[in-house]
C-alpha cells in the first residue's frame, strides 16, 4: 500500500473530514474525538477493551463468512487485521474518549473503521479506499452498536478482574505472612474504640486475610454473569438484519476465540436493555474497596503516634510527612487505599445511575458505566499492589508496647469477670481509674485471687481463645 498524501479526505452523511492518512480511523472517529473532549481517558487506554472488541469482530467477521452473507476474502482480511491487532499496541489510533454521546456508537465505530482499513491494507488497498472493505457494510455486518459495545464491555471487564484477583491474592499472602509473623504478639481488642478484650496482634491480621479471601469469591461469582452476552440481537434484540444461524455461529466462535463460556442470553431484547450484569459486578467492586479502606482505616488508627497515639505497630517510611513538622511521617499509602476506595464507591453510584436511566429498548448511558468500571478494576488492582508492596510487607510491632497496654487496661478484667464475678470486676475497674492503679496489682492487694492463679488465667494463651470448660 502506498501512501501518498499526508491526509485523505473522507465522507458521512454529514459531510466530507480530512483525516491524517497515517491514521486507521476514519471520519466518524474524527467527529466522536472532536465531539468528546470528556475526560481524556480513551478506549485506548484500557488494553482489555481494545482486546475484547477486537475478538467480537473478528468472531462476527467468522459468522457472516459462515452464513456465506460476507466475502470469504473480505472475511478472512477482517480476521487477519483484528489478529494483527492483537498481536501488537494499536492504541495511539483507539482515540474516542471513554464518555460520549450514543450509547457508545463512536466507540464501535472507532473499531469498524481501525479494522477496515487494516484489512484494506492487508488486500493491498489505500486506508479510506472503503469500496473494497467498508467500516459498516463488512466490519458491523450482521450487527449494532447495542450488541457489540456491551458484549465487548462484559469481556473487557472479565478480562480486567484478573489482575485485580492476581493482586488481592498476592495481597492475602502478605497478610497471612504477617498473621504468622505477629501471632505471640499480645494487644488489647477494641470496640467503639475503648478498650475491649485481649488479642493477638496475628490475630488482627488474620482476620484481614479472611475477610480479603472471601472478596476473591464474589467477584469471580459476581463476574459469571457478564458472559451472557446479547450478539445477533442488533439494534433491539429482534435479530434484525441477520441470518437464524448467525447468533449461535458468532456465539460460538467467540467463546472460541475468547477462550470463555460466553452464552447467549436468554431473551436478546431483554438482555439488549438491561444492565444488571453490570451492577452485580460494580457492587462487587465496591464491596472490597469498603473492606480495604476499613482494613487501611485500622492500619491508620494502629500506627498513630508515635507517641502520642496507639503505636502498636510500624507502617514503613514512605516520604517525609509535612512541609513545617520536622520528623513527621505520614501513613501515606493507607491514605492513598483510602481514597482509592471512595472513589470506587462513587463509581458505583455512577453505575448505579446510569443502569437506572435506561428507556424503552436501549441504556444510552453504557459509557459511563464501562468508564467507571474500568476505572475501578484499574485503580483497585494498582492501590492494593501499593498497599502490599510499600506498606503490609514491612510492618513491624511494637511488641512491648502491645503487652503493656494489656496489662494496664481494664480490658482484661472481661477474661476475669467469669471467676470473680461481673460486680466485683465492675467495682475493681472504678477503684483502677479513680486511683490510676494497675489492675493486676489491685487484684492481688485485694487478695481476689493469688499471684499464682492469677499468672495462669493471665497467660496470654488463655486470654485469646475459649477458657471455660464445658459442666
Amino acid at each position: 500500500m502506498n501512501i501518498t498524501t499526508d491526509i485523505r479526505e473522507e465522507h458521512d452523511l454529514l459531510g466530507y473530514k480530512e483525516i491524517p492518512n497515517d491514521r486507521l480511523y476514519g471520519i466518524q472517529t474524527q467527529r466522536a474525538v472532536e465531539n468528546f473532549n470528556i475526560t481524556g481517558v480513551t478506549i485506548g487506554d484500557y488494553p482489555e477493551l481494545s482486546k475484547a472488541f477486537v475478538l467480537v469482530k473478528k468472531a462476527c467477521a467468522h459468522a457472516n463468512k459462515k452464513t456465506g452473507y460476507l466475502d470469504a476474502g473480505i472475511a478472512d482480511a477482517i480476521s487477519d487485521a483484528c489478529d494483527a491487532l492483537l498481536a501488537s499496541d494499536h492504541s495511539e489510533h483507539f482515540v474516542v474518549d471513554m464518555i460520549q454521546g450514543g450509547a457508545g456508537t463512536s466507540t464501535n465505530m472507532n473499531f469498524n473503521e481501525v479494522i477496515a482499513n487494516k484489512a484494506l491494507e492487508i488486500l493491498g488497498h489505500s486506508y479510506g479506499d472503503y469500496n473494497h472493505c467498508h467500516p459498516n457494510n463488512h466490519v458491523n455486518m450482521s450487527q449494532s452498536t447495542n450488541d457489540a459495545y456491551p458484549t465487548a464491555l462484559k469481556l473487557a471487564m472479565f478480562f480486567a478482574k484478573d489482575p485485580l484477583i492476581t493482586e488481592l491474592k498476592l495481597l492475602i499472602e502478605s497478610l497471612q505472612v504477617k498473621a504468622e509473623e505477629f501471632k505471640d504478639v499480645l494487644k488489647m481488642g477494641r470496640t467503639q474504640l475503648q478498650d475491649a478484650v485481649p488479642m493477638t496482634l496475628g490475630q488482627t491480621f488474620s482476620s484481614y486475610a479472611v475477610t480479603l479471601k472471601k472478596e476473591v469469591a464474589e467477584i469471580e461469582n459476581s463476574a459469571k454473569q457478564l458472559l451472557s452476552i446479547n450478539m445477533g440481537g442488533t439494534a433491539i434484540g429482534t435479530c434484525i438484519n441477520t441470518s437464524p444461524n448467525y447468533t449461535p455461529f458468532v456465539t460460538e466462535f467467540l467463546a472460541d476465540f475468547s477462550e470463555l463460556d460466553v452464552t447467549k442470553a436468554e431473551d436478546l431484547i431483554e438482555a439488549t436493555q438491561d444492565m444488571g450484569a453490570f451492577v452485580v459486578f460494580s457492587s462487587a467492586l465496591k464491596r472490597l474497596a469498603i473492606k480495604l479502606s476499613k482494613i487501611c482505616n485500622d492500619l491508620r488508627l494502629l500506627s498513630s503516634g508515635p507517641r502520642a497515639g496507639f503505636g502498636e505497630i510500624n507502617l514503613p517510611a514512605a516520604q517525609p510527612g509535612s512541609s513545617i513538622m520536622p520528623g513527621k511521617i505520614n501513613p501515606v499509602i493507607p491514605e492513598v487505599v483510602n481514597q482509592i476506595a471512595f472513589k470506587v464507591m462513587g463509581n458505583d453510584l455512577t453505575v448505579s445511575f446510569a443502569a437506572e436511566a435506561g428507556q424503552m429498548e436501549l441504556n444510552a448511558f453504557e459509557p459511563v458505566i464501562a468508564n467507571s468500571i474500568l476505572e475501578s478494576l484499574k485503580i483497585l488492582g494498582n492501590g492494593i499492589e501499593t498497599l502490599r508492596e510499600r506498606c503490609i510487607n514491612g510492618i513491624t510491632a511494637n511488641e512491648e508496647h502491645c503487652l503493656e497496654s494489656v496489662r494496664n487496661s481494664l480490658g482484661i478484667l472481661t477474661a476475669l469477670s467469669p471467676y470473680l464475678g461481673y460486680e466485683a470486676c465492675s467495682d475493681l475497674a472504678k477503684d483502677a481509674l479513680q486511683n490510676n492503679c494497675n489492675i493486676l496489682d489491685l487484684i492481688i492487694e485485694k487478695k481476689l485471687l493469688s499471684k499464682e492463679q492469677l499468672d495462669l488465667l493471665t497467660e496470654p494463651k488463655n486470654l485469646v481463645r475459649a477458657q471455660l470448660k464445658d459442666k
